[in-house]
């Protein structure tokens, strides 16, 4: 009986020592923790932000179809409030750009800048590429055809707003229209393949629109599972995350990466002088607030949600707290100062691009970035 009871042990032990080695971290690798906090950044960041997204750019489109049949400032107005909403959506979603929007190029097809005016000018003086837009099939021509500088957000912005505001309707001409409403159409086409990409069947009507009348992927590489279903699928066959541990880093590099790319790029290229045309929102005077949605997207991933729909239980920004609250004070100064100093850029920024400001907001994105490859070494370690 005392041999049989100690190899039971010994067994008991074996599998213990195995659970608690295997990827090198504690007992149970924080598996559990890093699901919970998937689900919520999932159900409460990406599927809410993704789905506004693509209702705000699907009603964006019957707002400029308004403003042909009735070219009115009052139209215009509503075109430009529906745009800013639309607009909002993407920029809160860049913390989070891995999966569908980078796989299938969604990306700088909706939202390359400049623009190309000289193109654009092109376009409003050629009859027949007007008339292609103006058909039936006018979205999936402009997708087609134009190419990233001419689709997407900015080239909307540009018939809508002049310096900051609605441009009056007597400025924009039918051909414009036109454009816009093609373009729009193509990003609606391209919002709802990243809804029903991540969301997969939850995403309704949307999910059939996608895949059989636009014919487009909305499954990681070809495959089964849906981007939503791919995360949660973490460390099993099939999903691209080889580990929850892999997941975790994947979320907060992508973070990482906005955080620098605001800094970097959308500030510091006009800034310091490398390319002072590369000005994000020109035309509306939006880019600080662009750029204020992006350290907000940020947050939303780090805290467990959008602001009104946050489980903060079940959030990095808990799980940080608990395993290294240093960490998570880091992480969390360094998001509300990046937002602080952005909110007091000298607006609007293509207009004070030198302005010493945008030193302060470069340097604390700088810090953000500093903080979360510090969090990504953290969760590799432990």
């Amino acid at each position: 009986m005392k041999n049989y009871l100690s190899m039971v042990l010994a067994f008991a032990a074996g599998l213990f020592i195995l659970s608690s080695c295997e990827g090198g971290v504690d007992v149970d690798n924080h598996d559990k923790d890093f699901e919970a906090i998937a689900e919520v950044f999932l159900n409460n960041t990406v599927y809410p932000t993704y789905s506004a997204l693509a209702d705000d750019s699907e009603k964006l489109v019957a707002d400029l179809e308004a403003v042909i049949n009735d070219k009115s400032d009052a139209n215009i107005k509503k075109a430009c409030s529906t745009f800013l909403s639309a607009r909002a959506q993407w920029e809160l979603s860049e913390a989070f750009l891995f999966g569908a929007a980078t796989d299938f190029g969604i990306d700088p097809h909706i939202d390359s800048w400049p623009l190309d005016v000289d193109g654009f000018n092109d376009l409003m003086s050629s009859p027949a590429i007007l008339s292609k837009l103006e058909g039936e099939d006018g979205s999936a021509y402009a997708g087609a055809k134009l190419g990233n500088e001419l689709l997407g957000f900015h080239g909307i912005e540009y018939v809508l707003f002049e310096n900051g505001a609605a441009k009056p309707a007597s400025k924009i001409t039918k051909e414009e229209l036109v454009y816009a409403v093609a373009v729009a159409g193509d990003l609606r086409d391209r919002t709802a393949q990243l809804d029903a990409a991540w969301r997969g069947e939850a995403s309704g009507n949307r999910l059939s629109m996608v895949e059989d009348d636009l014919e487009l992927n909305t499954t990681v590489a070809g495959g089964d599972l849906y981007y939503g279903e791919n995360l949660l699928s973490a460390g099993k066959a099939g999903s691209t995350f080889r580990s929850w541990t892999h997941a975790m880093q994947a979320i907060l590099q992508a973070a990482a990466d906005i955080a620098d790319e605001v800094g970097t790029s959308k500030i510091g290229k006009a800034h310091t002088g490398e390319d002072v045309s590369y000005i994000e929102s020109p035309y509306s005077y939006n880019s600080i607030t662009d750029f204020i949605d992006n350290i907000t997207s940020v947050e939303n991933v780090y805290y467990g949600g959008v602001k009104g729909n946050r489980d903060e239980s079940k959030s990095l920004h808990a799980w940080f707290s608990k395993n290294d609250p240093d960490v998570d004070a880091a992480i969390s100064g360094a998001i509300s100062n990046a937002l602080a100093k952005i909110s007091s850029m000298k607006a609007p920024f293509v207009n004070n691009i030198s302005d010493a400001s945008c030193d302060a907001a470069m340097s604390a994105c700088a810090s953000l970035v500093e903080t979360l490859e510090n969090a990504i070494q953290f969760v590799a370690n432990n």
